[in-house]
């Protein structure tokens, strides 16, 4: 065992470190060295980043007390689909919009809603890391409490991957740019979702085309968690402003 730390915040922090891997359809080789990266981290003081990149999946939430137990029982909630379970850890006044939306009830309808894909918002979320916000609650993904100067939130994207191919036109044999690992880009000519590639602008100004599926807005969904009476709910589940 690791001297300081316990075996189930080692096994909550590799399984991190596994669904970071599995994005990328990553061989069995590097899932074992993003595990053995892992486990020479936790000794550490520094956070247990899970990938490369500036803000690649990583996991700050591992001293918050009780905290550990509620993203457990989080996550086997979201894996099972238990509607049941999640709600029951959602506060009774969670937030679900900016426009008066809130409530378990509501949470309830949209989970069990065949016109909502909360459920997999919801996996996507549990592979982006944990941080600890300013009122000491836990947020996910971890950078949403990461200061992001000089970014256009509505136009800002979130490349999910290491090493995501940047390509000089808009098609998969196209040559590349340049690669991204876990960066801010910013997109060109607005989201077209129906399109499998956006045109993007990197910090140095190199303008490309990256993957939709390898792009994730900064306004997208986020999970905020709290600890009330020694009782952990998450208060706020949201996309948007």
């Amino acid at each position: 065992m690791i001297a300081g730390r316990t075996p189930g915040v080692l096994v909550a922090v590799v399984a991190l470190a596994l669904a970071a891997c599995s994005q990328e359809n990553a061989p069995s080789d590097k899932i074992r060295n993003a595990a053995d990266t892992v486990v020479d981290q936790v000794g550490g003081s520094s956070p247990v980043r899970l990938a490369l990149g500036k803000y690649a999946p990583r996991d700050d939430c591992q001293d918050l007390p009780g905290a550990e137990d509620f993203r457990g029982q989080l996550a086997a909630a979201i894996k099972r689909r238990d509607t049941d379970a999640l709600t029951a850890l959602a506060a009774p006044d969670v937030k679900l919009d900016f426009g008066g939306g809130s409530g378990r009830a509501q949470l309830r309808a949209l989970l069990e809603s065949q016109d909502s894909d909360l459920w997999a918002e919801l996996d996507q979320l549990m592979r982006l890391g944990c941080g600890v916000n300013k009122q000491g609650g836990l947020s996910i993904p971890w950078y949403v409490e990461e200061p992001f100067d000089n970014v256009d939130p509505a136009s800002a994207m979130l490349v999910v991957g290491e090493r995501v191919p940047m390509r000089s036109d808009p098609l998969a044999e196209a040559g590349e740019a340049e690669e991204v690992s876990w960066d801010i880009v910013t997109l060109v000519s607005g989201l077209e979702p129906d399109k499998p590639f956006q045109k993007v602008r990197t910090s140095d100004g190199t303008e490309g085309f990256i993957a939709t599926d390898k792009l994730r807005s900064l306004l997208d969904y986020r999970l905020i968690a709290s600890s009330r009476d020694g009782k952990w709910s998450f208060t706020s589940l949201v996309a948007g402003d």
